[in-house]
């Protein structure tokens, strides 16, 4: 493989017996494969183990790296807490790319490397990914994630950047922090929502072992955690009451945060970064998200 187009991924899974083999199959099926595949099973009770056997025994390029059963699933920061035990196995310095990939996905056969292609064209960018969506009654459903972020679960990233970021935070918000902490040191964060870069999510966004409910109040924490502040995370919830479950879903994620709140929970220890992600909150109140991160592009262009 050409070395400008090297790129590893890195999965933490845990009990994806139902999901993972569509999503081995299509990185399998990669129009340019990745150079090593790091698989981390955080401790699976399932028939998850057997499965990456499986695919490991048919493929040199996929390695698998075990954990420790800690009796239950953990988001957040036992996600990439899995991550880095993927990530301490290799060295970071031998591909140009690297990409959290998540086990519960269906990839277009092009995917990686029109990503790879449109990081090559444009220096400026750090991290990058396509756009999620569901399958509802023999139609796809659009998550609507913001063009401003790269998508958690398959957040594709120039090495050298994620590097220079620190890598991930090990909180709920690490997907959201990260894409700020990008655009603070003059770098582009995004995904586009083209038909070549759809992927299907088969697990729905913001759910959770215990309930979807349970999922967005722990999206309201993380937004706390990050600094959001309590206006932008009102208007966001409004924003979102259309999304299932109606009304309930946008109330759960507002509980999420006040309850955060009102215990006083500690937030990301980073005030400089709170300062500037309250100001783009505030811009983008006023001017839309889009044009608040195109003041910010534009502000930072001088940077390399």
């Amino acid at each position: 493989m050409n070395i400008a187009k090297s790129y590893v991924l890195i999965s933490p899974c845990r009990n994806e017996a139902d999901y993972m083999r569509q999503t081995l199959d299509t990185v399998i099926a990669q129009s340019i494969r990745p150079t090593k595949w790091v698989i981390v099973d955080d401790g699976s009770t399932d028939e998850t183990p057997h499965i990456l056997a499986e695919y490991a025994s048919q493929h040199d390029w996929i390695k698998i790296v075990t954990r420790t059963d800690r009796g239950h699933r953990a988001v957040g920061p036992g996600v990439i807490d899995a991550f880095y035990s993927g990530y301490e196995s290799i060295n970071p310095d031998d591909y140009n790319y690297l990409c959290k990939l998540d086990l519960d996905l269906r990839l277009p056969p092009h995917y990686f490397e029109i990503l790879i292609t449109r990081m090559e064209a444009n220096q400026r960018i750090a991290t990058c990914s396509g756009k999620a969506y569901i399958e509802e009654s023999g139609h796809l459903v659009n998550e609507r994630h913001g063009d401003e972020t790269s998508l958690g679960m398959t957040k594709f990233y120039r090495i050298s950047c994620f590097k220079a970021i620190g890598g991930f935070v090990r909180e709920v918000m690490w997907d959201g922090i990260d894409c700020h902490r990008c655009r603070m040191m003059g770098w582009i964060a995004c995904s586009w929502d083209e038909p070549d870069l759809r992927f299907i999510h088969l697990r729905p966004m913001g759910s959770s072992q215990q309930s979807i409910y349970t999922g967005r109040m722990r999206h309201g924490y993380g937004q706390y955690f990050m600094g959001t502040s309590l206006l932008f995370m009102t208007a966001s919830a409004i924003y979102r009451l259309n999304d299932k479950p109606y009304v309930l879903g946008s109330l759960a994620i507002l509980l999420g945060w006040i309850s955060s709140a009102l215990q006083d929970k500690p937030r990301y220890n980073d005030l400089e970064f709170r300062c500037f992600l309250r100001r783009y909150q505030m811009r983008g109140l006023l001017v839309g998200k889009k044009k608040a991160i195109e003041e910010i592009y534009q502000r930072q262009s001088h940077v390399s």
